[in-house]
């Protein structure tokens, strides 16, 4: 019988990607509840399940660490998105499919809205770090631009509307009852509940459209 192999490269691969993203996992969660400044990369080990040493072997220090786990953020939601087919979806249904998704991908993931307050907080220091930011940034642009397009092409939006600014409303329609829920709920008696976050969800998506119409 022939010994087995003592070290496979593919295995190898397979466990560096696998501690790298639970790692970065980890990372988002812990920056999101304690900001830049209050994380701890001894949390994050406990929670990852892997030594301090393996952390600091892959990520060098607790800075890039941090930039790693906001680049992170920023590629979920666009390969979620991805995923959503738009192209397959005549242009309006594939308006309300993605801004449906956006608000619910920021109430699922509540790290991803604290972890851009925290960004923003700190004058977006580390997101400048990112090298390919604009290749992430630019598949949802992109993709939106054809949406807007087809529904040009089709008599039902009208021309001139820039991608890049009706993303940016989108997101903001989105963003602003997750970001803000605990002072809603207080100052205006708003539920925050998932009836109340789905009837925002649909209102965000007929001003979208509204905006869009001839």
């Amino acid at each position: 019988m022939k010994n087995k192999p003592a070290f496979s490269p593919k295995n190898t691969a397979r466990d560096t990607t696998r501690s790298k993203n639970s790692i970065l996992s980890a990372a988002l969660i812990e920056f999101s509840a304690h900001g830049h400044a209050g994380a701890r990369i001894d949390r994050i080990a406990r929670q990852a399940k892997v030594s301090k040493p393996l952390i600091y072997a892959f990520f060098g220090n607790k800075d890039a660490l941090y930039t790693a786990a906001l680049r992170e953020a920023y590629v979920q939601i666009r390969v979620r998105e991805q995923a959503l087919n738009l192209d397959e979806m005549d242009p309006e249904n594939a308006i309300r499919a993605l801004v449906r998704f956006t608000l619910q991908h920021f109430k699922s993931n509540p790290w991803f809205v604290s972890i851009l307050n925290t960004e923003n907080l700190r004058g977006g220091k580390s997101i400048r770090e990112i090298e390919d930011l604009a290749e992430i940034r630019s598949d949802v642009v992109n993709k939106l631009d054809k949406i807007l397009q087809r529904g040009v092409q089709t008599g039902v939006f009208r021309a001139g509307v820039d991608p890049l600014n009706f993303y940016i409303a989108i997101a903001s329609l989105c963003f602003f009852p997750i970001s803000n829920r605990y002072t809603l709920r207080t100052v205006f008696d708003c539920p925050i509940d998932d009836a109340w976050l789905e009837q925002k969800a649909e209102d965000a998506a007929e001003m979208a459209l509204k905006f869009l119409y001839p």
